[in-house]
């Protein structure tokens, strides 16, 4: 088999790559709006690292997805039945093993992005970076897959939410005293990410529900049903608008923008498909306006 990188392309599913680099846009946004108000002495932002720190993040969520593409076929888990974009280990266009490779490749790359970082901040960022790796794999794969136990959730609201924007603080800032809150609002903001990565992966694994309900994949949405997962994606939708006057408390910066309105459009018209569009491959579209509407959002933050 060849190794095309149109295949690598699909493989790594760039419908979804929004989710970790908005969350280190939005931790970057974090102490921009700190810096820009001087409300914390010695806050301001590092661009090289900034650039280093995505470079880092997209390289394993790439590897991520490359890993479940191998692995969900080696599980039987994509089958004709499959609603979604074609996988390439499962469609024949390229060899698990090959795509395993690849998806170590991009985990060299997101170490070596990641060196420095690590000049920068020193060993605390291998404590971040490691696990980040490893679950890269451990999502799909090893003894106990999380996507496999109904924890694709939890798994994104940690790493593409809280560890990708408390983490790129740490990058521009590392840890000192005053710092405090930077890191609250980063907190809240890294919530508010992971929330809004998770109607991602809520809208797929709710179109992929059938599929999975025959292949022993126990995603939340086969655990809960249809009806019950949607209404849990409209409400990581729903919270992070719920939040907003907070975040203006603990975010210097956040105010009314027209922005926002371009948010709840989109946000409007990702509730309306998740409150009638089947689960069929029409949910494809909700998984590029999701994406959409997480960078507007955190854009109607950063114009503040």
């Amino acid at each position: 088999m060849t190794a095309p990188l149109s295949s690598i392309f699909l493989a790594a599913r760039p419908k979804t790559l929004p989710a970790g680099l908005v969350a280190v846009w939005a931790g970057c946004v974090v102490v921009s709006h700190f810096g820009a108000s001087g409300n914390v002495q010695g806050v301001s932002l590092n661009f090289p690292l900034a650039l280093y720190t995505a470079l880092s993040c997209v390289c394993i969520q790439i590897a991520c997805n490359l890993f479940n593409d191998a692995l969900d076929a080696g599980h039987h888990a994509d089958t004709e039945r499959r609603q979604g974009p074609m996988r390439i280990t499962a469609g024949g266009r390229m060899s698990g093993r090959a795509v395993k490779f690849w998806a170590l490749g991009f985990m060299a790359l997101a170490a070596l992005a990641a060196i420095p970082l690590m000049r920068a901040q020193g060993w605390g960022i291998i404590a971040i970076g490691l696990p980040c790796l490893l679950c890269a794999y451990l999502y799909t794969g090893g003894p106990f897959p999380l996507a496999y136990h109904g924890l694709g959730e939890l798994f994104v609201l940690i790493f593409f939410g809280l560890v990708a924007v408390m983490g790129t603080v740490y990058v521009q800032l590392g840890w000192q005293a005053e710092y405090g809150p930077v890191y609250a609002a980063a907190f809240m903001m890294g919530v508010i990410c992971g929330l809004l990565s998770c109607v991602l992966i809520e809208v797929n694994n709710i179109r992929d529900r059938a599929e999975d309900s025959t292949t022993g994949k126990r995603t939340l949405a086969v655990r809960l049903g249809d009806k019950r997962a949607r209404g849990m994606a409209m409400a990581f939708l729903v919270a992070p608008y719920a939040v907003v006057r907070h975040l203006a408390e603990v975010l210097p910066g956040v105010g009314w923008n027209g922005c926002w309105l371009a948010a709840l459009c989109v946000g409007g018209i990702i509730l309306h498909g998740l409150m009638r569009m089947p689960a069929d491959k029409r949910m494809n579209a909700l998984l590029g306006l999701a994406s959409l509407h997480m960078i507007l959002y955190v854009l109607s933050v950063a114009l503040g």
